[in-house]
């Protein structure tokens, strides 16, 4: 087999094979066993038809036919490995020639990562975050600690923000009651910023046992998009009463039996995520750092790919949210024409750092564990809340295990780009990572946690 390639722009490349007959024989025996599995000849049992017998009945063009579909997707991979390019769509393939008994030759457009040179990432500069402790980032967490032990005492004035109340709601429209917009003994907080616009302001003020209605938009339901009216009987209000912060809470929050321990537990816990906050920063900067040094184009087809993948997960969201596109961009306090401009940016950028990251796997020699990728499973099915072993089974079962330590490798790359750069501290103090590494995990990098989830592509 001889592969030409010509190099249609720096993101696109054209492949012309030519392929021997001979190389066809495998895909060649089987286009004869397959059809004669399929057609019925007289005198002859199913898929014991000869080939002579095929070729004079049905003509040699079928068996031909049967032979590229076999032939044609695998010498295309087997083209693509001998040139070292890299696709990232699916081919355009043409076959241009048959000789029959002589050669084949095809002809395959396809989109490509596009070539590029790293620069130098040993010793780039990146300054993170201090890691030192103040007594607010303490006092923040201890704030924190007493919001979850609060408790909740019933209050004979009216309501104000950061109360909670128990309602009930209902909805009506045009005066008839809408049987799925009702719900009782609901306790909901004041100034939580409910999506039912309308509903803070109308309980701002209102007393146990007081009625009041405001026309709004239903977020939900078969109703969803309509205005309504919406009807809220206050059946109680209480306040949150924060703990004193004594020795008796340090007891109540935590085992330790004084404040000044919790205190000093807490300081030593912010601290170690400060740090562990470093090495995140420190591979995010470096990453950063060395994506402003090269200007790499993109392939259309990946960038439109990895929008549209990212608007797909978008409308699942929605869909599972149970709320109206105008609600759900609502609570998240954006537009869809926001939302689809930072698809845009963070799609490009998303397929420019895979670029880069797959430049220093291969720099780097980078590969995959067996108990790297374990860990992986291990540790995602505790954020998913599933058995690692189903986790497993389902990314195997899915083709996804190659995606797996795809991300793996790349996190490893990131971890490389870390590991080479100067990296200080905003108060101009050197950042030592290995003795981060050390400290944590005994020498060992941490696991990496993105600081961006956009960086990852999601088509």
């Amino acid at each position: 087999m001889k592969t030409a390639v010509e190099e249609l722009s720096p993101t696109r490349v054209k492949l012309t094979v030519e392929v021997p007959f001979e190389e066809l024989r495998p895909s060649m025996d089987a286009a004869y066993k397959k059809v004669a599995q399929q057609v019925r000849v007289p005198g002859f049992r199913p898929g014991k038809v000869p080939a002579r017998i095929i070729e004079q009945r049905f003509g040699r063009a079928v068996v031909l036919e049967e032979t590229l579909n076999d032939a044609v997707p695998k010498l295309y991979g087997q083209a693509v490995d001998e040139v070292d390019v890299f696709p990232v769509s699916q081919p355009d393939i043409e076959v241009t020639k048959i000789d029959d008994g002589e050669q084949i030759e095809f002809t395959a457009e396809v989109d490509i990562r596009p070539n590029f040179e790293l620069p130098d990432y040993q010793g780039l500069e990146v300054t993170v975050d201090s890691a030192e402790v103040s007594d607010e980032d303490v006092d923040a967490q201890l704030d924190a600690l007493r919001q979850r032990f609060a408790t909740l005492t019933g209050v004979e004035r009216p309501a104000a923000n950061g109360d909670f109340v128990v309602m009930d709601l209902r909805a009506e429209i045009d005066g008839q009651n809408i049987e799925e917009q009702q719900a009782s003994e609901v306790s909901y907080e004041v100034g939580a910023g409910s999506v039912l616009q309308g509903l803070d302001a109308a309980l701002e003020g209102m007393s146990a046992g007081e009625e009041k209605g405001f026309k709004t938009e239903l977020v939900g339901g078969e109703n969803a998009g309509e205005e309504a009216d919406v009807i809220i009987n206050v059946k109680s209000v209480k306040e949150k009463v924060l703990p004193e912060l004594d020795d008796e809470f340090a007891q109540l929050a935590s085992e330790f039996d004084t404040l000044d321990e919790l205190k000093a537990s807490i300081s030593e816990q912010v601290r170690r995520n400060k740090v562990i906050d470093q090495v995140v920063q420190a591979r995010e900067k470096a990453l950063d750092a060395v994506l402003e040094q090269i200007d790499i184009p993109l392939p259309d087809s990946a960038l439109k790919a990895e929008i549209d993948a990212r608007k797909h997960n978008l409308d699942h969201q929605i869909a599972e949210s149970g709320l109206s596109r105008e609600a759900f961009f609502r609570l998240y306090q954006t537009t869809e024409e926001e939302r689809f401009a930072e698809f845009e940016t963070t799609s490009a950028r998303a397929i420019k750092v895979g670029f880069v990251l797959d430049k220093v796997v291969k720099a780097e020699e980078l590969g995959v564990s067996e108990q790297e990728l374990t860990n992986f499973v291990v540790r995602r099915a505790m954020e998913m809340g599933v058995q690692p072993n189903e986790l497993a089974q389902h990314l195997a079962d899915n083709d996804q295990l190659t995606l797996a330590m795809v991300e793996i490798v790349r996190d490893k790359a990131k971890a490389v780009l870390g590991d080479a750069a100067k990296v200080v501290d905003a108060d101009g103090n050197e950042v030592d990572l290995k003795a981060i590494y050390t400290e944590l995990n005994g020498g060992e990098a941490p696991e990496e946690e993105p600081a961006d989830e956009d960086d990852k592509p999601e088509a």
